[in-house]
């Protein structure tokens, strides 16, 4: 079922009941089920009005707030002189869905108080790699590494659990990831995975105009949207190899969020060109979760501790194969990690993580990484180049554990991998990709070999 975004404008004296009877009505006349509506969106002066709040809480999801000078530069196909002349756009539904990053179903229906238009969300923000990894096929879809946690770290995390009993204790973990990155222990906060710490900065933010880099881990969008934020994206393009240009970035955006290296283009950005994006009165969010399958994290900036606004995410997940632990860290200032850390959950970061979060930090365990880190580069360069030799023309040059890779007829040859024994990953789920897109998991060069010869079958 898709996610529907429904904009409203609705007249001072309207009521819940006028904008549901006119959403009902146009959602049944369109074919749509009223339970795929996933958020009402409107212009910042009418989001606490009772009637658009009552309708929303009926329908039990948020209200996306716009500001009137966002919805003023969306072009709209109906103009409403009254809108106009209030908010400076001929239409807040249309303009609010559009605002929304949804695409149009139904332009504009309207009752004597209230306007609706809905919008049907064209990406599927909430899908993973672990979804097209389907049980009894080779996983080439999801990004962790095969074959981890090492002994060394089972064996650690077997020993924890004859303590867990206990509440958790994250304080020498916090400690430890500190010391590994060169930064203040009250600069650092444990997380439940990378995903917990984009919501936690869903829930805290202030936020006016929320910009979100694409293609990238749909996670930080999903989690803004969740929130009742609404936030805009930045599509970096194919054509140039999805490089990414400050210039871009709307100059008065004070939200922004990019990955590094980017998953899933397996592009890894200069860490110079990601301070550009740095200014007072900016957060900037940059996602690092694959920032160790790189020897030596070159373009990192964990340890940036004087870059104005800067908050790093790490993930233990993909190098040691913690997915199903669920451990993270956020790297900021103390205010930030402060504010943060009063909208978590009581002991969100359980015994184990934090034992995982401070075995993998040591300098030992870095080592090991960065020379995980290199075979693993091997190991991509294998698959890069038996790739090329089929006459797949990449469109960057990958710098993690994935390549992006563009086909032709690309869900078909996806559903013949998959009935041929492969899983990999869609690419029509990132915002700026498109159903010829897939994304393929580095492996081994035996698994390698073995996923090549089918595909060239499959092609």
């Amino acid at each position: 079922m898709s996610a529907l975004v429904v904009g409203v404008g609705c007249r001072s004296g309207a009521t819940a009941d006028d904008i549901l009877a006119l959403l009902s009505n146009t959602l049944a006349e369109a074919g749509l089920s009223i339970g795929a509506v996933s958020q009402l969106s409107t212009v910042d002066v009418k989001a606490t009005e009772p009637a658009v709040v009552e309708a929303a809480r009926r329908l039990g999801v948020p209200v996306v707030a716009c500001p009137a000078t966002t919805l003023a530069s969306i072009e709209v196909s109906q103009m409403s002189d009254a809108a106009a002349c209030a908010v400076g756009t001929g239409s807040v539904a249309e303009a609010a869905v559009l605002a929304a990053g949804a695409e149009i179903v139904v332009q504009r229906e309207k009752s004597a108080v209230a306007t609706v238009s809905v919008g049907r969300l064209t990406f599927d923000l909430s899908h993973h790699g672990d979804a097209d990894a389907e049980p009894g096929l080779v996983d080439l879809a999801v990004n962790v590494r095969a074959g981890a946690p090492p002994g060394w770290l089972r064996d650690q995390l077997t020993q924890a659990l004859r303590e867990i009993s206990a509440y958790p204790d994250v304080t020498t973990a916090r400690l430890a990831v500190a010391r590994r990155h060169s930064r203040d222990p009250a600069e650092v906060l444990l997380t439940a995975g990378a995903a917990e710490a984009f919501v936690l900065l869903a829930r805290t933010t202030r936020a006016r105009r929320i910009v979100v880099v694409h293609p990238q881990f749909t996670e930080p969008e999903a989690a803004m949207r969740a929130a009742g934020h609404r936030v805009e994206r930045v599509v970096l393009p194919a054509e140039s190899g999805f490089f990414l240009d400050p210039a871009l970035v709307p100059t008065d955006a004070d939200l922004v969020l990019v990955g590094n290296p980017t998953n899933p283009t397996s592009v890894l950005h200069p860490a110079a060109t990601l301070r550009q994006l740095a200014r007072p009165g900016r957060m900037l969010v940059v996602d690092e979760a694959f920032a160790d399958t790189i020897a030596g994290e070159p373009e990192s900036l964990s340890a940036d501790a004087d870059v104005p606004g800067l908050v790093v995410l790490r993930s233990l997940t993909k190098t040691w194969g913690l997915a199903g632990l669920r451990v993270g860290y956020l790297l900021a200032e103390r205010s930030v990690v402060s504010t943060v850390e009063r909208a978590q959950p009581l002991w969100s970061v359980s015994s184990l993580a934090a034992v995982a979060a401070e075995a993998c930090s040591t300098p030992v365990a870095v080592a090991e990484a960065a020379a995980a880190a290199e075979v693993l580069a091997r190991h991509r360069g294998y698959l890069v180049s038996r790739l090329r030799a089929l006459g797949i023309d990449l469109p960057v040059e990958p710098a993690s554990s994935f390549v992006l890779l563009r086909l032709a007829d690309g869900p078909g040859v996806r559903d013949r991998l998959r009935k041929r024994g492969f899983a990999v990953r869609r690419g029509d789920t990132f915002p700026g990709l498109g159903p010829d897109w897939l994304r393929i998991a580095v492996r081994d060069p035996a698994t390698t070999d073995a996923f090549v010869g089918v595909l060239a079958e499959v092609l």
